[in-house]
């Protein structure tokens, strides 16, 4: 990811309520003899008061592809993100461009026994299915407890400690209040490019710029604890 220090997002709670409001992850390695390989799978951040840890699993056979736990890997995890129209500027010149926040996290993989790995797979439905009216927990009954500890062995578990990360949220933080405004006045406006998401992280930015977890919209409790550069300079 190219350095950019006016963007830079070093803080790590920060970042970690950033993993916690954007679950969806991509998981990269870089295979001997495979080249780069890439899967997708939900993360939960575990509470780690030294540093930064994530668990989650991959599905037989990614384990392999990955040769995970072997290597070191790459989660990527991406927050609001949309095309920025100059038109929305009302000052010239100016041209295109796209706001976003992500953020790379490095470790190694440590693979999960059975019981661990099954106790990760009931937290992430646990967090997952919290918010319903009638939830659908991996040990509502006896059936299921059954059925989850059959198909455990078809997943492999993993947790990640973060050894270090980058982090980045590009959000106009470099263009004048003014501009600013008209940006986030344009994505909270019907049409091709409304963002609603985008604009509450440009207005939360703005508003509080020396606070790098205020930055961060406010994150939910995780339920599954409570259930268990500029620019390019154009």
């Amino acid at each position: 990811m190219r350095h950019a220090p006016d963007y830079a997002m070093d803080d790590r709670d920060a970042v970690r309520a950033l993993v916690r409001e954007n679950p969806w992850a991509t998981l990269v390695s870089h295979v001997p003899g495979r080249g780069l390989v890439a899967s997708h799978y939900p993360v939960l951040v575990e509470d780690d008061a030294d540093g930064l840890s994530l668990v989650s699993h991959v599905g037989r056979p990614d384990e392999a592809l990955h040769e995970l736990g072997r290597h070191e890997a790459m989660i990527v995890v991406s927050g609001p993100s949309g095309y920025i129209s100059p038109s929305w500027y009302d000052v010239s010149p100016a041209v295109p461009t796209w706001n976003f926040v992500v953020a790379h996290l490095h470790g190694t993989p440590e693979i999960l026994g059975d019981d661990e790995n099954l106790a990760v797979l009931d937290r992430l439905v646990t967090h997952f299915e919290a918010p319903l009216p009638n939830p659908f927990l991996m040990h509502r009954t006896l059936e299921n407890t059954a059925y989850a500890e059959r198909i455990v062995h078809g997943t492999v578990g993993f947790r990640l400690r973060v050894t270090r990360f980058e982090a980045k949220q590009k959000l106009s933080q470099d263009k004048p209040d003014e501009v600013v405004d008209r940006v986030i006045a344009a994505l909270r406006a019907p049409g091709p490019y409304e963002n609603p998401a985008l604009a509450d992280r440009m207005d939360a930015v703005r508003r509080a710029p020396a606070d790098p977890t205020a930055s961060l919209p406010p994150a939910p409790a995780d339920r599954a604890d409570a259930g268990d550069d500029r620019e390019e300079r154009r």
